[in-house]
């Protein structure tokens, strides 16, 4: 029952991103805390009140945290295709060709 249940967990927090969706949740995690960090300081200054702005700047990271660390679909749309395991070499010597000065060499 546990193991169940800690196999569930696991399964929902170990997701895979792409490359792009890397390049996306910085990008999100950099505008979200700038933004929560302008206003956090904007409520501070305007209400004089330090203990408001620090609960406006903690809550905004908390949900930056929820926007960026889960790994939500679409930080995987763009799924790497990788190469077979132990498959055939992509391109073999009878398929190598090289151009040099417009002539053709067969290897």
């Amino acid at each position: 029952m546990a193991e169940q249940l800690l196999d569930q967990v696991r399964d929902a927090v170990d997701g895979q991103i792409d490359f792009e969706g890397q390049k996306l949740a910085e990008l999100l995690a950099t505008a979200a805390l700038a933004i929560v960090g302008g206003v956090s300081f904007l409520v501070g200054l305007s209400l004089q009140d330090i203990a408001l702005a620090l609960k406006i700047g903690l809550a905004g990271t908390a949900l930056t945290f929820l926007l960026v660390v889960p790994p939500w679909p679409f930080f995987n749309k763009h799924p790497v295709k990788w190469l077979p395991v132990g498959g055939e070499p992509a391109i073999t010597s009878a398929q190598q060709n090289i151009v040099i000065d417009e002539k053709l060499f067969a290897k």
